[in-house]
């Protein structure tokens, strides 16, 4: 039997396979090693807050010079209603990446905004808008806890970061000096060293 970078208890042979591209096309780019067991704390994010359990089956480093992001290879259980009355449970396997940045950000989500947004929008003001930046605010919804915090930490360098994700349908979310981002839909390979390029350039310039 193969000896994996990751653990593949319980997985399928189409998951296997896909955890293996993914890993393989991070080592391909990164200089990538096993963290070992860390916890990450993902129960303090919302973007999980549906999932009734969350495990990480195993993460990497990722060390630019003096600063280091993550990458989490996470396996998630939701319920999902069927008809009526039923519920089956749901899981998945995704790959989201993390970093710490250098201030307090309170708590802050943002994600591609939709047309839903911008009628909730015109309804109820909640998101925060960057006026110096029309670009970045036509593209992104952006809601916080604390409105100064949020406007102060997310600068120049971090909207222009966010900008370049090329990633469809990601979220991404802080809480205080922490940043995950990733999807709750499978990404490719292609997409995961994206975000990986991502959390490794907020790290050095946030």
């Amino acid at each position: 039997m193969p000896d994996f970078p990751f653990d593949t208890v319980g997985l399928t042979a189409e998951e296997i396979d896909h955890l293996q591209q993914t890993y393989t096309a991070l080592k391909d780019k990164f200089n990538i090693q096993l963290t070992g067991n860390i916890n990450f704390h993902l129960d303090q994010f919302e973007v999980f807050k549906h999932c009734f359990d969350v495990n990480i089956r195993d993460s990497y480093v990722i060390n630019q010079g003096d600063n280091s992001s993550y990458m989490l290879f996470v396996e998630t259980h939701s319920k999902t209603p069927t008809g009526k009355t039923g519920v089956t449970d749901h899981c998945d396997c995704q790959t989201w990446a993390l970093t710490y940045l250098k201030h307090n950000f309170g708590r802050v989500i943002i994600r591609p905004e939709t047309l839903r947004d911008k009628i909730v929008e015109l309804i109820t003001p909640l998101e925060i808008d960057f006026k110096e930046d029309k670009a970045f605010s036509n593209t992104f919804y952006v809601v916080a806890n604390d409105h100064d915090k949020a406007v102060k930490g997310i600068g120049r360098n971090l909207r222009n970061a966010i900008m370049d994700v090329r990633e469809e349908d990601f979220i991404m979310e802080i809480v205080e000096h922490t940043l995950i981002i990733g999807s709750k839909k499978t990404i490719t390979p292609e997409r995961a060293v994206h975000l990986a390029e991502f959390v490794v350039r907020v790290a050095e310039k946030c």
